[in-house]
C-alpha cells in the first residue's frame, strides 16, 4: 500500500470535508494515546507485579511445622479445589518463639503430621509459597497486557464514538445536499 493512500485523509482534495480532517485527527490521536498510554500502563504494571513478587520471594520462607488437628479427608465447606482443606498447625517463629494458626494442608492427614508452611520474616504465617521466578515474569507480563487493554479500551470506544458523530453529521449534510439537488 502506497503512502498516499494510507495518508489519503491528510491530502489535499476538493472534495475533503472538515468532518474527514476532524476524523483524520481523531484517528491519529487514537492511535498516539493507545500506543503510549498503553505501553506506559502495561510496564508500569508488569514492573510493580514483578517487583511485589520478588518482596514475596525475599520475605517468605518456608518452615516444618506440625498438624494439630486431623485434615479432614473428602469434601467440606473449607476444601479447595486443588485437593487441600483449611487445618491448624504449629511452628516455631524465626525468634524461636512457638506458634500456631491455620493454613492449607493436603486433606487426609492426622494431627502430628509434618507440612511445610510459609512465614514472613515476623514469623506471621502466609497461606501460599511466594510466586517462583517463571511463573512471576509470566503474570507479570499478563498483568501488564490486561492493563494495556485497559488503558487502550475507553481511548477506542471513545474514538469509535467520536468517529459514529461525524458519521451521523456528515449523512445529515449529504440528506442536505441531496434535497437540494433533487428539487433541481
Amino acid at each position: 500500500m502506497s503512502t498516499t493512500k494510507r495518508l489519503w485523509r491528510w491530502r489535499s482534495n476538493p472534495l475533503r470535508r472538515h468532518e474527514d480532517v476532524v476524523e483524520a485527527w481523531i484517528v491519529l490521536a487514537v492511535w498516539v494515546m493507545v500506543a503510549v498510554a498503553g505501553a506506559v500502563a502495561g510496564l508500569v504494571t508488569a514492573r510493580s507485579a514483578e517487583h511485589e513478587f520478588a518482596e514475596q520471594r525475599a520475605h517468605r520462607h518456608a518452615v516444618r511445622a506440625v498438624l494439630v488437628t486431623d485434615a479432614p479427608h473428602g469434601a467440606t465447606t473449607d476444601r479447595q479445589t486443588d485437593g487441600r482443606v483449611r487445618g491448624s498447625v504449629r511452628w516455631a517463629a524465626p525468634d524461636g518463639t512457638p506458634r500456631s494458626g491455620q493454613t492449607l494442608v493436603d486433606g487426609g492427614l492426622e494431627a502430628g503430621a509434618s507440612v511445610t508452611v510459609w512465614q514472613d520474616d515476623q514469623g506471621r504465617l502466609a497461606l501460599s509459597q511466594p510466586t517462583g521466578p517463571t511463573e512471576g515474569h509470566v503474570e507479570a507480563a499478563l498483568f501488564g497486557a490486561a492493563a494495556a487493554l485497559a488503558v487502550a479500551a475507553p481511548v477506542f470506544g471513545a474514538g469509535a464514538f467520536a468517529r459514529a458523530r461525524l458519521d451521523r453529521r456528515r449523512m445529515a449534510r449529504w440528506d442536505q445536499e441531496w434535497e437540494l439537488l433533487g428539487a433541481q
